[in-house]
């Protein structure tokens, strides 16, 4: 990253004890009930390149001892200028060291193995990711209904995810499987949107359509 230009740097959370404390109890409920779209609130300035959720979410998680990776189109941005200023994280090149991962398009998200797993002995060590999605909707689309099983789960949860193309959510499934299998350790996601998120953390099992599994077979 380049040096910070203070003045292109909009401002944080209005208050920020309490609505760092409000996003980290949304965060933690969309953990704990994974597939659920929860409302986030947004009471901050967002930057012109940042998907208001993901800024949010990072600006309640981040600190000064937090790793931070970006993708791409962020790294230059002043999304990452903004984050940066407002939690003081360190920003790495490599996704293996990142506690936290920022991905504004799931075309620019690493493989899932680049990332910090953890280890038995600290599987809290893993990296989270945050990754932006346009929308999040319970709308039903059958290319792209999502079935999840695990803890916090009754029976199963059904999370339609149409905003990402087919191909790239067979992907990401695909890997998620592998993720899921490593357990304790792995990654955790959160996709979010301008206004809620979703968690998946690493022990859900995500299924999808029997039909786009064949296809990608």
């Amino acid at each position: 990253m380049n040096s910070i230009d203070l003045s292109k740097v909009v401002a944080g959370f209005t208050d920020v004890a309490r609505n760092s404390q409000a996003v980290f109890r949304q965060a933690l409920h969309a953990l704990s009930h994974p597939g659920l779209i929860v409302p986030l609130t947004v009471d901050s300035a967002i930057p012109a390149h940042a998907n208001p959720g993901s800024a949010v979410l990072l600006l309640a998680l981040l600190d000064a001892d937090s790793r931070l990776w970006l993708s791409s189109s962020l790294s230059q941005s002043d999304a990452a200028n903004w984050i940066v200023f407002h939690s003081n994280c360190s920003v790495v090149q490599n996704p293996a060291e990142a506690d936290f991962a920022w991905v504004a398009d799931i075309s620019e998200l690493p493989l899932l193995k680049d990332f910090n797993p953890g280890t038995d002995e600290y599987p809290d060590q893993s990296t989270t990711i945050m990754l932006d999605v346009s929308a999040l909707n319970t709308q039903a689309d059958t290319r792209t209904a999502l079935t999840l099983h695990g803890p916090g789960i009754e029976s199963q949860q059904d999370l339609n995810l149409s905003s990402i193309p087919t191909a790239h959510l067979a992907s990401l499934v695909a890997q998620w499987q592998i993720n899921h299998a490593q357990f304790p350790k792995g990654v955790d996601i959160f996709l979010a949107d301008s206004s809620h998120l979703v968690g998946l953390p690493r022990t859900t099992h995500i299924q999808m359509p029997q039909s786009e599994q064949d296809h990608k077979a």
